[in-house]
């Protein structure tokens, strides 16, 4: 058996980063998704990273823990409060928000 990684990119309102990103699980291209897109990836069960890139932009490194047959589910989001939009040109890592629901 193995493990699923659900990855959302969801917004409220606007966003200004709207293009596709680039799913990286483990320092390895998986998929893009697209706004309002929502994609399972198969995992082996135990401890993984995941990272968000679109361009120069991307998230920071989150780690994750899955048992088999679990399911971990995170949602990316490139809608940040000003302040760390404005941050996020000279720190690309803040560009895109990932978050473990």
């Amino acid at each position: 058996m193995s493990a699923t990684l659900k990855l959302a990119h969801r917004a409220i309102g606007v966003e200004v980063r709207r293009g596709p990103y680039d799913a990286v699980v483990d320092g390895q291209f998986v998929r893009s998704l697209t706004m309002n897109e929502t994609i399972d990836i198969p995992v082996e069960p135990g401890h993984h990273t995941l990272q968000v890139r679109s361009g120069r932009n991307s998230s920071r490194i989150r780690t994750f823990d899955v048992a088999d047959g679990e399911v971990a589910s995170f949602r990316c989001t490139g809608k940040s409060i000003l302040p760390v939009f404005l941050l996020s040109f000279v720190v690309p890592s803040l560009g895109i928000s990932l978050k473990r629901e």
